[in-house]
Parts: structure tokens; sequence; C-alpha cells
């Protein structure tokens, strides 16, 4: 059954249709490619189903409930959260304290006054060695290089203890070992009953990783299925490969 669905998902800029009434469903332990040619729509959608922008029209079914109007504050209320294409941290404060504060929902000065709790603590530390970044806990995040600032960001987003997590590009500036890392994340996440969304460019880490691959094309829902199936259709390669 889908944790989350999207019906007739529309999002126009002036006369550009980013989003054109489409519907979608992520499964809970399912990672699911969002595939597609630049422009295709793929981070406007994650951007909707975020808060980031307001919808045009339609609606998502989020944990059984119809919205029609998705707020950024209230995102994690539904156990949804995500990674972003440019990584966004609070440059200023260690990789340990980005982690504290996505633990404890609170504002960074809050967040770092509770500092001494033991279970915060323990469940930071567990986060940053699964990231690979516990030696790196004390460098500011903006001092960390671009694949541990992805990293770092994939960490936070575990640190909130989500239901969905949409992955935008994650594996953009990793290293090879960096992104088997991540392999290990996405997989781990899936057998603990997750849904994952997983924008990605790389056809053959979709092959390796997705259980169902969405493809999007201006806006619109091109095709979806098993991976192999799906990049193996015409009007797939067409539109994506330029072939």
């Amino acid at each position: 059954m889908a944790i989350l669905q999207t019906h007739n998902l529309s999002k126009h800029f002036g006369g550009v249709h980013a989003l054109d009434r489409l519907s979608i469903q992520l499964k809970p332990g399912q990672i699911t490619g969002i595939i597609g040619p630049n422009g295709s729509g793929k981070s406007t959608l994650v951007n909707v189903l975020t808060g980031i922008y307001p919808s045009d029209s339609g609606a998502v079914i989020l944990g059984g409930e119809q919205l029609k109007t998705i707020r950024s504050p209230e995102v994690r209320d539904y156990g949804l959260t995500r990674t972003f294409q440019e990584v966004r941290l609070f440059e200023q404060i260690p990789a340990l304290d980005n982690i504290l504060v996505a633990l404890t929902e609170r504002g960074v000065f809050r967040a770092l006054f509770e500092r001494h709790k033991i279970l915060h603590q323990t469940r930071a530390r567990e986060i940053l060695e699964r990231v690979g970044l516990w030696e790196k806990r004390r460098a500011l995040a903006r001092e960390l290089s671009y694949g541990q600032r992805k990293l770092l960001e994939i960490g936070r987003a575990l640190a909130m203890d989500p239901k969905i997590i949409l992955f935008d590009e994650p594996y953009a500036g990793l290293f090879p070992e960096m992104m088997k890392q991540v392999n290990g994340i996405l997989r781990e996440l899936r057998t603990q009953g997750l849904a994952i969304a997983l924008i990605e460019h790389n056809m053959d880490l979709i092959r390796e990783l997705a259980d169902h691959v969405i493809v999007l094309d201006g806006g619109e829902l091109l095709a979806e299925g098993p991976p192999a199936e799906v990049l193996a259709r015409r009007e797939v390669i067409e539109a994506y490969l330029g072939e």
C-alpha cells in the first residue's frame, strides 16, 4: 500500500507546465527511481511535495490524509524529509552539531543548549559513523569537502527519523567509496521499511538500486515499472537518452 500518492498534481511557471496532472505513488520498503531529462519536473515534484512550491491543482495523499496544501514546517510531522542538489547545512557549526539540531527538532541555539543529553549524543555518533564522518565531527560544515557535505546532509535526513526520504541526486560529487556508503544506506533504509525516492541521472545506479522506476517528461508521467523493462522502452530511450 502506498504511503505517499499524488493525484493529478500540477505546477505551472508562467506557460511552462513543470508538473502536468501527475499521479504517482511511493511504497514502504521500496526504492523508487525518478528519472527524466533536464527540465522534466523531477526537482519541481520534490519541491512541491516538501512545501517549497505550492501546487496549482491536484492533491497529495500522505499517510492516508489528502492534502491540497503542504507547508514546509509541517512536512516532518508526516514523516517526510529530503536532501537537496545544493547542499543546505548550518555552515558555521561543527558536523556533530548539525546532526544534533536535526535530532532535537529545535532551533540552532536551543539544540546546542541540549548537547549534554546522552541519548542525543549517542544517536548523533551512530549517524555520523553511518555516513563515515565521525572523525570529522568537530570540523565546521563549511570546512568539509563537497562529498563530505553531501554525506552530512544525508546524515541530517536520517536524524529526522523519517518514513519517507526524497533523495535529490545524492551521488553528485561523491568518490566511489562514498558512493558505496550511500548504496549501503539506501539498502538499509529499504530493509527498515522506508519509502525512498531517488532522483538520479546515473542509469547504472538506477538499475542497481531501484525496485520501481518513474519516468517524467515535460512534467508528465511517461512510463513506470521495473527498471529493466522501463529503461528498454523506446519512448524512454528517445526522451531520456536522446537516441
